[in-house]
């Protein structure tokens, strides 16, 4: 029986092609979606709560890029292959912004009803990522100008929210972060066309509106 389960385990672990988990969603970022990928820097073994970067406040620990630094992202096959063939753990981090998606993200309680609300308001939304902590929602990318004009013209934008856009990064599934797995709440369409994401602006419109009709009040998380 355990070496059924051993088996099992080992044939999970491998997908796309015979493929470390990893690698295979890494490529397929990189590659066929063309989003510009790095890895990110893993939760300290001695505790995931902590970082392994240097920063001893890191607020989000093996969640973001340190060694390389956020402009080596890439779509280079090679590079990517190189990355997670010696380091087939780590994080797998999106440079947002530019031709690259961006992401609107907020506490994940506040996420779960607002997207309740978008789907009862017919809202439609791209992929969705999930951490136990806070929800992301992936947006077509918009410039630091469009996003100050989006949120001057808003009665009022929770501050909860997070804006990752240009120069910014989030983390991908299946990656693992010291605050716990990441997962598609809104998973990206079966094959290799590249997922449809919405505009930052309908977004923003629906999220703010959908937090204030169900009266949630998100911490400031």
């Amino acid at each position: 029986m355990r070496e059924i389960l051993g088996k099992r385990r080992r044939l999970l672990s491998k997908r796309n092609g015979g493929q470390p988990e990893m690698l295979g969603a890494a490529l397929t970022f990189a590659t066929a979606w063309q989003w510009p990928v790095l890895p990110g820097v893993a939760a300290d073994p001695q505790g995931r709560a902590r970082c392994a970067c240097p920063d001893p406040e890191c607020t989000v620990p093996g969640a973001h890029p340190f060694d390389p630094g956020l402009l080596a992202a890439t779509t280079d096959e090679r590079m990517v292959r190189w990355w997670w063939t010696n380091r087939p753990t780590a994080p797998i981090i999106l440079a947002t912004g530019d031709k690259a998606p961006c992401a609107v993200s907020l506490p994940a309680l506040a996420a779960s009803r607002a997207l309740l609300a978008l789907d009862h308001m017919g809202m439609r939304l791209g992929p969705v990522i999930a951490s136990p902590t806070r929800w992301a929602l992936l947006v077509k990318p918009y410039s630091l100008e469009q996003l100050g004009e989006l949120l001057y013209a808003q009665d009022h934008v929770p501050g909860s929210l997070r804006f990752h856009g240009e120069g910014g990064y989030v983390a991908l599934p299946p990656s693992e972060t010291g605050q716990g797995q990441l997962r598609w709440e809104r998973a990206p369409l079966p094959g290799s066309a590249v997922p449809w994401v919405p505009d930052v602006e309908a977004v923003v419109d629906a999220v703010v509106e959908a937090l204030t009709r169900t009266g949630v009040s998100a911490p400031e998380l």
